[in-house]
């Protein structure tokens, strides 16, 4: 594997938060998909999940899943128009702690301090919830729609969530796209300074830095909840080798956050997973990758319908 050199979202210029979110949030686009459009709401427990649903209520459903402190807002609208107008019902949720989803008490900055120098020494990290419950947030708004099985798509965080329900709820899951995510098996490089650096610098967003990426669907304060569940749920790699749904593991070549032996190891833990890189493209999704992400993944969904009963 080629090393990859330094990537702009670093620049000392400007918060590399930011950058983190101006690389990964879609510039301009022409899609009729608005991501501003009204939610609907259901329950898992006492927590309230909010998604919606864009295209023929008929089609075969996608379940798209979003990464680290991100809602749904943050993909990039061509790719839920892409997929919506090759002929699928996409569902879009925000995870718990961001967008309109139940917001979890945090402990705070801190304590995420406080977890990230534990995990470094090899310390138990603690979280408020495990990314399993996170999957389980997702389940319950195919339940709403009575969806009972769909194609599941997730990127990065979302990604680990997606593997999740694909071997927890095996019978919901239709086929999985894994986009630059990580079963997290110990093995595999950690994000380097610069990345650490990004991640601290995000835990001390003041608070009008907080509520511009509010406005773009970034949320400050989803971190110590949801950085810590990734930490705490560790090497995933056995359950990962459960997956029996029909994979595909998208990557970018310049991901330096998870580097490409991250989907490389993920494509090879999952039976016939199929594995793909894409140069210029870092842990973000490029306006010019985008239409290539969309025909692999509709290829994909294609390649495995839902049967009727």
């Amino acid at each position: 594997m080629r090393k990859v050199d330094s990537h702009p979202m670093f620049s000392h210029r400007v918060s590399p938060w930011l950058w983190c979110c101006l690389l990964f949030f879609s510039g301009a686009s022409l899609a009729d998909y608005d991501p501003d459009g009204p939610m609907s709401r259901t329950t898992n427990g006492e927590l309230e999940i909010a998604y919606r649903v864009v295209g023929d209520s008929e089609a075969e459903p996608i379940l798209i899943i979003m990464g680290l402190s991100a809602s749904h807002k943050v993909w990039n609208p061509e790719i839920t128009q892409g997929l919506v107008d090759g002929g699928y019902r996409v569902v879009l949720l925000d995870n718990r702690d961001v967008g309109e989803s139940s917001r979890i008490p945090t402990k705070g900055r801190l304590w995420l301090g406080w977890q990230l120098l534990k995990y470094q020494f090899g310390w138990s990290v603690k979280s408020m919830y495990p990314l399993t419950a996170m999957a389980d947030d997702a389940v319950a708004v195919l339940d709403a729609l009575d969806i009972q099985r769909a194609h599941v798509i997730g990127a990065s965080m979302g990604g680990m969530i997606a593997q999740i329900v694909a071997y927890d709820y095996p019978q919901r899951t239709q086929s999985l796209v894994s986009i630059m995510s990580t079963t997290w098996a110990p093995h595999l490089p950690p994000p380097g300074r610069a990345q650490r650096d990004t991640l601290s610098d995000m835990n001390e967003s003041s608070e009008d830095e907080a509520a511009r990426l509010e406005r773009l669907g970034f949320y400050t304060s989803a971190l110590p909840n949801q950085v810590t569940a990734i930490l705490n749920a560790g090497d995933r790699s056995e359950r990962v080798s459960q997956i029996t749904a029909p994979t595909l593991v998208l990557h970018g070549a310049q991901d330096q956050l998870l580097v490409p032996e991250h989907g490389e190891h993920t494509a090879a833990t999952i039976p016939g997973a199929q594995f793909k890189v894409y140069e210029n493209m870092g842990h973000n999704l490029p306006d010019d990758v985008v239409p290539l992400l969309v025909a692999d993944m509709l290829a994909h969904v294609r390649a495995n319908p839902i049967q009727a009963p």
